[in-house]
């Protein structure tokens, strides 16, 4: 008989105690997860491509799903929507089956993907229980779900402009008062990003960005890059910063007040699908549950994200949707103009 010595003993029952908490935790699973559950932890991990959140609540999710499922790892590949996507295009051009499940704050790459059938046709049950702006912005063949409700607003910095002083409009942006004082993404990295560029294109003409042009503007790259600059005081007002990594921001105590536009918040449908050639496919599917689940925006909701689940309280701090005026620009437009706003961008600022 073989001798188990006290090292393997401790092993053994280390890996028992383990194996005792994944049965426990499949157990308060609803029936769809507990069988996804059961399959995904053969595969071990899922790759999540990633351009919705900033990086802090990206993790965050991913260490969520890891403590509903345990044993099966999220590896978050975390960057501004355009690089994820172009990361995305280059593994499949290298025919690099890398990625499972890929989320961007722009809709046409949910779109293309689509149409070049390298998403996998999965709806997830518990996509029934999302609200209902997000069921009617998902895809209706069931390749993609709206998994992120972005808001993109101004903000500024307390201490040196006073709420009296402040830029009511996005056409305050133009205002000669605000040069070298504005900070703003840009859309050649930011899927939001381009997203405003249509809404301000659509409100004001092509014109509008050559007037924001002549205030020289501090141009990053994420649409979150102008939170950083406010709360370090290098520029006094922030232009298209999503509410959430700002929300966030607010409450570590950084002098940081969000401006609702009268003009229009922006309001950015964000999709989220598994790969057809995903690696890890039914880690992929479960995946997708979770993005759709309480649970989820459970998670979210600690970073200020906008709750998709009538089960899950909106973010303190935060307006009510319906008590101010807002803009999403229609899918199709997205798809259609986005290069060419792009190219106008750079065009006028040179970047």
């Amino acid at each position: 008989m073989r001798m188990i010595n006290r090292r393997h003993f401790v092993a053994l029952a280390a890996g028992g105690v383990l194996l005792a908490q994944q049965k426990a935790r499949a157990q308060g699973l609803p029936a769809h997860e507990a069988a996804l559950y059961d399959a995904a932890k053969k595969e071990g991990e899922i790759t999540w491509y990633t351009g919705q959140m900033q990086a802090e609540p990206s993790e965050a999710i991913g260490r969520a799903f890891g403590e509903r499922y345990p044993g099966v790892k999220v590896n978050v590949v975390r960057s501004a929507s355009q690089v994820a996507f172009q990361r995305l295009a280059q593994d499949m051009r290298a025919r690099v089956n890398q990625c499972d499940v890929f989320s961007s704050t722009d809709y046409s790459h949910a779109a293309h993907l689509k149409r070049n059938e390298q998403l996998m046709a999965y709806r997830p049950e518990n996509a029934k229980g999302l609200i209902e702006v997000a069921q009617k912005a998902a895809d209706p063949d069931g390749f993609f779900q709206i998994t992120y409700l972005g808001l993109y607003l101004m903000a500024r910095h307390s201490k040196n402009v006073s709420e009296a002083d402040a830029p009511k409009s996005w056409r305050d942006l133009t205002d000669p008062r605000w040069k070298d004082r504005v900070a703003v993404g840009h859309p050649g990295y930011s899927g939001a990003i381009t997203a405003w560029c249509l809404m301000m294109q659509e409100k004001f003409g092509a014109g509008y960005f050559k007037e924001l042009e002549r205030n020289r503007p501090l141009i990053g790259r994420s649409s979150g890059d102008p939170v950083t600059t406010l709360n370090a005081g290098e520029r006094m007002i922030g232009a298209a910063i999503p509410s959430a990594t700002t929300l966030l921001s607010i409450s570590r105590g950084n002098p940081v007040t969000l401006i609702y536009p009268t003009d229009g918040t922006l309001v950015v449908p964000s999709p989220t699908g598994a790969m057809r050639s995903a690696p890890h496919p039914n880690a992929a599917k479960l995946f997708m549950e979770f993005v759709t689940s309480p649970a989820y925006h459970t998670a979210t909701r600690a970073y200020f994200g906008e709750s998709l689940r009538p089960e899950v309280p909106p973010p303190p701090g935060a307006k009510a949707l319906d008590s101010i005026p807002l803009y999403t620009p229609k899918p199709e437009d997205v798809e259609a103009k986005a290069q060419e706003v792009k190219d106008l961008w750079r065009d006028t600022f040179g970047i």
